[in-house]
């Protein structure tokens, strides 16, 4: 723990492993592991440690929080379990956040930080059980607006049979907990999303009436394992084979048969 001398800053305590208990008005809750707690150091009675026990903290500047002094004494102790809602996205953001040191002298560790100073405010209002007000609308702009740099990342990089939910959480230097979550607040998972884009694409090619192109070739282009696999995984989103798909697209842009217009005129 940090000193107890510390009057301008609140931290933000995440569990990573052993046996620590908060206690907060004679109640006592064990934490699990991602779980979160904010904590005062002049209150060092609110956490009780164990053996081989480790947790990050985090110190933030008590202004940056947007509540009053009562407003935060109020949230000092309470338990955030750190497997859902808004306590998971914000452990696993922190967590990434701490385990990459070259962010903490960077302007990228610098736009990350003011990030997790908007999802700590959001996570302050919650506990408060009020309206969420402009410190929810940056959190959310910001969650986002990650999303919206992930999008493009699996845009740029669809016809790289690597890509999986690992390759991108890497390349955004966050944990693939935390993109899943990501995802699953936007309705989706990752390999979702990406099958789908991948099949959007391939319908396209596959629809042009100036080429013709074979199916095997198509699956390749666009990161598909197999031409079978595939197959099957076009026939389950669009109710045809590719090559159903392909034939009924370019008819129906193909010129008509010699005769065929006289045929129609009569």
């Amino acid at each position: 723990m940090p000193e107890a001398n510390d009057r301008t800053h609140v931290y933000l305590g995440v569990h990573v492993r052993g046996p620590v208990t908060v206690v907060r008005e004679r109640a006592k809750t064990l934490l699990e592991p991602n779980d979160l707690v904010f904590c005062d150091p002049a209150r060092r009675h609110l956490l009780q440690f164990g053996e081989d026990c480790q947790m990050i903290f985090f110190r933030v500047p008590r202004c940056y929080l947007g509540v009053t002094e009562s407003e935060l004494n109020q949230v000092l102790g309470v338990p955030v379990r750190g497997g859902e809602g808004l306590g998971a996205l914000t452990s696993d953001f922190l967590t990434a956040l701490a385990a990459k040191a070259e962010f903490r002298r960077s302007t990228i560790g610098d736009r990350r930080a003011r990030t997790a100073v908007h999802l700590l405010s959001v996570l302050v209002m919650e506990l408060l059980d009020a309206d969420t007000t402009d410190e929810a609308d940056d959190a959310s702009g910001a969650v986002n607006e990650m999303l919206s740099r992930i999008h493009g990342y699996i845009e740029e990089h669809l016809m790289d049979p690597g890509l999986s939910p690992e390759s991108i959480a890497r390349a955004h230097h966050i944990s693939v907990r935390y993109l899943q979550k990501l995802f699953q607040n936007d309705g989706s998972t990752v390999s979702q999303w990406v099958r789908q884009r991948r099949l959007e694409f391939c319908r396209l090619e596959l629809g042009r009436s100036n080429r013709r192109i074979t199916m095997a070739a198509v699956a390749h282009r666009w990161g598909f394992s197999s031409p079978s696999h595939f197959s099957r995984t076009f026939r389950g989103a669009y109710g045809m084979s590719p090559s159903e798909w392909q034939a009924l697209a370019t008819s129906a842009f193909a010129p008509p048969a010699p005769g065929a217009q006289d045929e129609r005129r009569r």
